[in-house]
């Protein structure tokens, strides 16, 4: 049975909205990052093979930002989460190939791509919750 004061914080809009800004922070951090410095998101696309690296950055901003709102704000989850989670796989062969590595890189890049699969079952999660019905102490 779970404690009243732990339903009461679990229950919080606020405790649901910092929840959301810090599980999106891989995603929005990594969109503010490549928007601010715009020449260095271009030169990683371009590093990973992506053509027209501009282009790739432009998209990966998009992505990253407004999945990462609509998801913090319970717009649309589905969309953002959607969004989030193909971008996600999608590094996965691109960015962090293991099985074309060796060594420490190998190992590095294996954990990164299960990590990746982890976030993925995340933004499902969260898509489901925001389609089920809402505690009372949620709808204010």
């Amino acid at each position: 049975m779970t404690p009243h004061w732990i339903k009461t914080i679990l229950s919080s809009r606020i405790t649901e909205t910092v929840a959301r800004v810090v599980f999106m922070f891989p995603f929005w951090g990594s969109g503010l990052a490549k928007l601010i410095d715009f020449s260095g998101g271009v030169a990683e696309m371009a590093h990973f093979g992506l053509q027209p690296p501009a282009l790739f950055n432009i998209l990966t901003i998009i992505v990253q930002l407004g999945g990462s709102a609509l998801v913090i704000a319970n717009r649309w989850t589905w969309l953002g989460a959607g969004a989030l989670g193909v971008f996600t796989a999608l590094t996965i062969p691109i960015v962090h190939a293991f099985w074309r590595l060796q060594g420490e890189e190998g190992v590095v890049a294996f954990h990164t791509a299960t990590e990746h699969v982890g976030m993925i079952g995340a933004l499902v999660v969260v898509s489901i919750l925001s389609v089920r019905p809402r505690p009372e102490a949620l709808r204010r």
